[in-house]
């Protein structure tokens, strides 16, 4: 028991440092004249045959009900489409760090979704947790020339559509679709629609070097095939309460690789921002997973 525990605390760490680490690959890519939404093609497009084989032995099958295909069609645009492409050119604008903790308000925003949209009780721990957040954003603002508002935005919104994204994962109803099998139809519709908007305004930009398709590549199969694999498997484990908590050393990942790899600025502020953003992170996981015990 405590063997399979201890896996599924590790398997969210790893999950948490790869995704953490998007920010350090997605620079490199772009070195390689690879814009954001053509990695975000790539990202999707390479993970199919791995996502495929995965779903395969997992269900015996790639068939999925064709009246079901509307639903994930909405699941993959908002989370695989719309939510890489705001972030990925995030890290244009602003820091990588800053960025990854900008989008990490999806908790808040799922929260307060629920309480408007689906009626859920509000608990008085939920809404402190909202306040931090709030709180914590607003210390990445400054009145500076050299802040960059469209980058934040970008972020903020980023996070706003991963909440949505979450949302529309959690309330789909044919739970008999799920795991590999979802990932592979929400990769497979991704690259459709990416690919259709990359012709259609004529932006696809694909590496120029065979190191950056090599870079794409392992962006890929790091991403879309390992993290949410041990994602999956962690919250199998140990339970999506505990495995969310363990999600929020994403940002932390993310500073930390922007201020050692791309040596970009730390202030105060910032830091106090980054603790607050995260620990509402924390504390909305917690009391989701006291209430679900009681």
């Amino acid at each position: 028991m405590r063997s399979t525990t201890a896996k599924g605390y590790i398997y969210a760490i790893l999950s948490a440092v790869i995704y953490g680490c998007m920010p350090l690959i997605a620079k490199y890519v772009y070195a390689d004249g690879v814009n954001p939404i053509s990695l975000v093609f790539l990202r999707n497009s390479f993970s199919l045959l791995p996502l495929a084989i995965l779903a395969y032995r997992e269900n015996k099958t790639l068939k999925v009900p064709l009246k079901l295909l509307p639903s994930i069609s909405v699941i993959a645009i908002m989370g695989c489409c719309v939510t890489p492409i705001l972030l990925f050119s995030s890290y244009q604008l602003i820091s990588t760090g800053t960025a990854t903790v900008l989008h990490f308000i999806y908790p808040a925003v799922v929260l307060i979704a629920e309480i408007l949209l689906l009626r859920n009780k509000i608990h008085s721990g939920n809404i402190i947790s909202v306040l931090i957040c709030v709180v914590g954003i607003s210390l990445f603002y400054s009145p500076d020339p050299s802040f960059n508002l469209s980058g934040a935005a970008l972020a903020l919104s980023s996070g706003v559509t991963f909440a949505t994204y979450v949302v529309l994962l959690a309330h789909f109803k044919d739970r008999g679709v799920s795991g590999f099998l979802l990932c592979f139809y929400v990769a497979a519709i991704s690259s459709i629609a990416t690919l259709g908007v990359c012709l259609a305004t004529n932006s696809l930009a694909l590496p120029s070097t065979l190191a950056g398709w090599g870079i794409c590549v392992l962006f890929s199969l790091m991403v879309t095939t390992g993290a949410v694999a041990l994602f999956q498997r962690s919250a199998f484990l140990i339970g999506s309460e505990r495995t969310s908590i363990l999600s929020t050393l994403e940002p932390i990942t993310s500073v930390i690789i922007g201020v050692i790899v791309f040596g970009e600025p730390l202030g105060l502020k910032v830091l106090i921002g980054s603790i607050l953003v995260v620990a509402a992170s924390i504390l909305i996981a917690v009391i989701d997973l006291k209430k679900n015990k009681v």
